[in-house]
């Protein structure tokens, strides 16, 4: 099992960017959570296999309909054993 940490900037607040990667991460059997940040990027943990997790990395570089993504920072880290995969408030 692998772990990333993602940042992903541009336009993806105000746009069902965390709703979406949630339903995306589902999907793909992904765990780990996505929350906005008060700078105006996302961030996500997601963990799992690693077909899976570049499938998600190439899901977030786009993001849904109406975000416009301009960076997405990937981090490898230590597997945390998420439960399931969630939105954070």
């Amino acid at each position: 099992m692998k772990h990333y940490k993602l940042r992903i900037r541009g336009r993806v607040q105000g746009v069902w960017y965390r709703a979406s990667a949630c339903r995306k991460a589902e999907e793909l059997g992904l765990r780990g959570f996505v929350r906005n940040e008060p700078d105006g990027s996302v961030y996500a943990e997601a963990e799992g296999g690693e077909a899976a997790l570049e499938a998600f990395i190439r899901w977030c570089e786009q993001g849904p309909d109406l975000a416009r993504v301009e960076q997405v920072e990937v981090e490898e880290g230590l597997p945390r054993g998420f439960r399931d995969f969630e939105v954070q408030r």
